[in-house]
């Protein structure tokens, strides 16, 4: 319970101060309302792990129709949020209509102490059983997509694209090394995972190395192994990268980045199938399909003597460029939509499509980060969205000189954001509370408390 947030609904100040005493022994963050017209709002901006509910508000002291309503609410609101519910005017006939309603429990006042505690630990476990559930089906869920599409998360249907199914389709199923290039973000290591997928190794590993991350004194020891005693701080005998991937697929990110003396090594292993650890003399055999990935002129390096051509000649086989975003405007819409959708559901906002205006912007932009910069922007968008819709205005891109129309939000936390959303709104409201609510999705007092919150 210590690491839990609950929320206590009551009108009756007396009520909230008691439960709040008590539970706030057990519970790390307790929140308390009375009025229950501001449910929503607190659900929407809280993730809470139980909610007590009072039944019975201004429209009658007994019936509990008024909070069987809320019920309702929150349930539509947040469905795995486990609600207690509680009243002073109780009976047998009541607590089995809740329970059958969706309540997870059903208390009366006054209560026992010790069991309305063991009730709320009840509830919270439920809630938090009920998220990791939710969590699990998405997963299960991004799975089968995954795995009903011969492209996994790749998205486009411009020429551009279509070229490089096509090819994916013809090499796959082949043993061919594979060479990809593009620009960063132009999802390389995807057309990496299509041809895995699509390959007769499909069903053993898929081992994916970023040489531009592997300092370069350890390139050697990261994909050939190493014994006891190689170097300084090898204590035990440890497999190489290469050797893991034995029967399956390995792929090697920016390849560009291997210095030429491992080069050197790498070939000799892809010529005879056979690896060496560090330190030691015993060879293995290995078995892999190579896919590699550079965005750098690999090329002109070869011919600078900065990349060994013979290396070139071995792992490019079959030579995959993809094409940079803004050679695929077509696709940009579709890929926004698709992150959009994504992202919503993330942050459990409401924003559903992008206008006109907004997509216009998108596809004139010139994209230098590609589709991860996109992915990003949209993503920003969505956190920062005023409305069901992003318009132009939502999206913070940068100009070719480096400098962005809008102020950058990338390093804010969410609080921070949230200041800035509300600042945004009464400006663009010229001071209006009422549109300027209307504009954030809150009520009147809820932006009057944000305000003096953030001092605006």
């Amino acid at each position: 319970m210590s690491k839990s947030h609950i929320l206590i609904l009551d009108d009756d100040i007396d009520v909230l101060n008691a439960a709040r005493l008590l539970l706030k022994q057990h519970v790390d963050n307790v929140d308390f309302e009375r009025n229950p017209k501001y449910l929503p709002e607190k659900i929407r901006s809280n993730r809470y792990d139980a909610l007590l509910l009072d039944m019975n508000y201004t429209e009658d002291f007994s019936s509990g129709e008024e909070g069987f309503r809320l019920l309702a609410q929150v349930q539509e609101l947040d469905p795995a949020l486990s609600v207690i519910l509680i009243t002073a005017y109780g009976d047998v006939e009541k607590a089995v209509n809740a329970v059958k309603q969706g309540a997870s429990d059903f208390v009366l006042k006054p209560w026992q102490n010790e069991k309305l505690v063991a009730t709320v630990s009840n509830a919270i476990n439920l809630t938090k059983s009920r998220r990791k559930v939710e969590r699990l089906q998405l997963q299960q869920q991004e799975i089968s997509e995954q795995n009903g599409s011969r492209y996994p998360r790749m998205i486009g249907e411009s020429e551009a694209m279509k070229e490089v199914f096509t090819t994916i389709d013809k090499v796959a199923g082949t043993e061919a090394n594979v060479l990809i290039l593009g620009e960063n973000g132009t999802g390389k290591e995807l057309v990496a995972r299509a041809l895995h997928k699509q390959s007769k190794r499909s069903n053993e590993i898929f081992l994916s190395v970023d040489m531009g991350t592997i300092p370069e004194n350890l390139f050697e020891s990261e994909l050939f192994g190493f014994m006891p005693g190689a170097f300084t701080d090898a204590q035990k005998e440890k497999a190489g990268r290469i050797e893991i991937a034995s029967g399956g697929t390995l792929f090697l990110d920016e390849i560009g980045n291997l210095p030429l003396p491992m080069q050197s090594k790498l070939l000799s292993v892809l010529e005879t199938r056979k690896v060496s650890r560090l330190g030691s003399t015993r060879v293995t055999d290995i078995d892999i399909r190579l896919i590699s990935a550079t965005n750098m002129p690999v090329h002109e390096m070869s011919e600078s003597n900065e990349f060994r051509q013979d290396l070139l000649y071995r792992i490019n086989t079959i030579e995959i460029t993809l094409p940079p975003l803004r050679a695929r405007k077509e696709d940009i819409p579709l890929l926004a939509r698709h992150y959009l959708k994504q992202y919503a559901a993330r942050y459990k906002n409401q924003v559903k499509e992008i206008s006109k205006e907004g997509e216009k912007k998108l596809v004139n932009y010139h994209w230098p980060g590609n589709i991860r910069e996109l992915q990003h922007a949209v993503e920003r968008a969505v956190i920062m969205a005023d409305s069901e819709t992003l318009n132009a205005g939502d999206f913070l891109l940068h100009s070719k000189s480096g400098t962005s129309d809008e102020p950058n939000f990338e390093q804010y936390s969410l609080v921070e954001l949230e200041k800035i959303a509300v600042g945004k709104a009464l400006k663009r409201n010229a001071g209006n509370i009422s549109k300027a609510a209307d504009d954030l999705g809150l009520t009147r007092a809820s932006l009057y408390r944000r305000m003096e919150k953030y001092d605006l």
